[in-house]
């Protein structure tokens, strides 16, 4: 629906006889629906109106920073060019009535997330990764939907067990929700709120955990099809990116985007007699986290086997789609380590400025097929960058 028929409905509540007779929404007698606008892409559909700044501490943003110059389905069969912009990225307004809320859940990818209310209260319930397997059924499938229900015990045999941590937000406060910790919230008064899902280096392991289970129960569900169907994997692969929001094609091209723009701004900062070392430092260590994932992902098996070139590495970086990303990337990291003289030096760069091709295009083919594909690149980057070192952890990762 228009925001403006969704701001007449709240209003209309608030109008009418029906209120909530506690905190977590229980009507007095109604069968009441409460209006909750949920995932408001703002940012993308106003793009001029800058209504706020992401704080300092959530700037590290592989994920948005990623979807605002690139699709991240584009190798699946449901990419469109024209996609609607309800998968463009996950910055989102939020928007509820006094009792308004959202069942238990854990964030998208399982990445970190932060909500800051504008204005209004909500109350929050967490539960830690390592007791979130009490909030599920025998055989792990199905979650509690509302904690304060009537939950079966022979359901949910360890729900009484759930151990919850409980806080009150207010007006002009941020909450930051770790990766994997279930919650459910509730406005406890008319509430708008911001909220931003994200992933960088330090949770990446969690996405590609997520991915890998979800492809798992993916591959499992439709294994009676095996010996009938053409492209066995294929559908694996469209179910996981249906289900989950990407899969292995989309991750792979996702991280191989990210030790690219890295490995250049290294390169860039290098041709600097390593002018920024705590960029630099932070910049080795997104390789190294990489890189971490690329191994796991080998001795997977994943993408084992792929015939067609997933990232061709020059044509990527002769991109001007990926030169402005490049951009976005290295600014964001001079923000972050406040090297304000390197970032406007930065700016006026051109690609040229950044890395000698032949430092790309050194021992191996710049054609990515698979993880080990991916790992060799790095690591013969990282062998061309004379007089800086990088810390040796990143080659040291099996």
């Amino acid at each position: 629906m228009l925001v403006s028929d969704f701001v007449e409905r709240c209003l209309l509540i608030e109008g009418s006889a029906v209120r909530c007779d506690d905190q977590f929404g229980a009507s007095n007698g109604h069968n009441l629906y409460l209006p909750y606008l949920k995932d408001w892409h703002f940012v993308k559909e106003y793009p001029e109106y800058v209504a706020y700044t992401t704080p300092m501490f959530f700037c590290d943003d592989w994920l948005n920073l990623y979807l605002d110059n690139f699709r991240m389905n584009a190798y699946s069969d449901s990419y469109q060019q024209n996609k609607e912009i309800c998968c463009s990225d996950y910055r989102f307004v939020y928007m509820g009535v006094k009792g308004s809320w959202t069942p238990l859940h854990a964030d998208v990818f399982r990445s970190y997330s932060w909500s800051a209310n504008v204005c209004g209260k909500k109350r929050w319930f967490f539960l830690d990764p390592s007791q979130c397997h009490l909030v599920f059924d025998r055989n792990v499938k199905s979650c509690v939907y509302n904690i304060f229900d009537e939950v079966s015990d022979s359901k949910y045999p360890g729900f009484q067990k759930a151990i919850w941590l409980e806080c009150t937000q207010e007006a002009g406060e941020i909450i930051f929700v770790p990766s994997g910790w279930y919650h459910q919230v509730h406005n406890l008064e008319d509430t708008i709120s911001i909220n931003h899902n994200w992933f960088n280096a330090f949770n990446l392991s969690w996405v590609w955990n997520l991915l890998l289970k979800d492809y798992n129960e993916a591959k499992e569900y439709i294994e009676d099809i095996r010996d009938i169907c053409d492209d066995f994997e294929g559908l694996c692969q469209r179910n996981l990116a249906a289900n989950t929001g990407m899969n292995f094609y989309d991750f792979f091209t996702f991280i191989s985007y990210f030790s690219l723009a890295n490995l250049v701004l290294l390169c860039y900062i290098n041709g600097r007699d390593g002018s920024s070392p705590r960029v630099a430092q932070h910049l080795s260590m997104n390789i190294e986290f990489i890189r971490k994932i690329a191994s796991e992902m080998k001795h997977m098996h994943a993408l084992e086997g792929n015939h067609d070139c997933i990232v061709d590495m020059i044509k990527t970086f002769e991109d001007l789609r990926f030169f402005k990303f490049c951009m976005q990337v290295g600014k964001t990291y001079f923000m972050i380590h406040e090297q304000s003289s390197l970032s406007s030096d930065f700016e006026s760069a051109s690609m040229v400025d950044f890395v000698d091709l032949s430092v790309l295009k050194a021992h191996a083919s710049s054609q990515v097929y698979t993880p080990e594909n991916l790992i060799k690149f790095i690591d013969n980057v990282v062998a061309e960058l004379d007089n800086f070192h990088v810390e040796s952890s990143i080659l040291s990762v099996a």
